[in-house]
């Protein structure tokens, strides 16, 4: 019984020590996840299928996304300290790799908000308003954090994953590996 309340009281505070709070009245910003920048590498053999990245922006178009590049998906919210932190290292490398397409998808948030974010920072790249999509992600490379960035191969298959606010170095070294493949 002892050994049972400990493992209670220890994933309790394993939880309280991973949640943050939005800061926000709404529910979407009540708390989240933030991720600590560890980075995933899936080998080519036990990669899966990406799920389709396809939907309205918050620009307002129907976007569709073809496979064919490496490819860099972020998942972020305009509340989220992590993601407003990481934005200008992503544009960086948006404008350096402009052979891997980027794109973002939207969390938690409130569309309005977040598209007055992406006009101030002038995010160069679309982002995609219809979170179902991380549930095709189930089974790879979840998006277990806000922010979480997937890069996918040109194969259409996740090769791997930042948990955590992105730096140059974690996320090009991720690009340049599944590049030279």
């Amino acid at each position: 019984m002892k050994r049972l309340n400990f493992s209670i009281a220890f994933v309790a505070a394993v939880f309280a020590l991973t949640s943050c709070s939005g800061g926000g009245s709404s529910s979407s910003q009540e708390s989240f996840v933030s991720g600590n920048g560890a980075v995933t590498m899936i080998k080519a053999a036990n990669r899966i299928e990406a799920p389709a990245l396809a939907g309205m922006t918050l620009s307002g178009t129907n976007y569709s996304y073809a496979f064919g590049r490496v490819t860099v998906v972020n998942v972020w919210a305009s509340w989220c300290a992590p993601c407003r932190a990481e934005i200008p290292t992503l544009i960086a490398l948006s404008k350096k790799y402009n052979e891997v397409t980027f794109i973002g998808i939207l969390t938690r948030d409130n569309p309005p908000t977040a598209e007055a974010f992406q006009r101030r920072f002038a995010i160069p790249y679309p982002t995609l308003i219809d979170d179902s999509i991380l549930l095709g992600f189930k089974g790879s490379l979840a998006a277990n954090a806000i922010p979480s960035t997937v890069v996918i191969d040109r194969n259409g298959k996740v090769a791997g994953r930042i948990s955590g606010e992105v730096t140059v170095a974690s996320l090009s070294e991720l690009i340049e590996s599944v590049s030279s493949e």
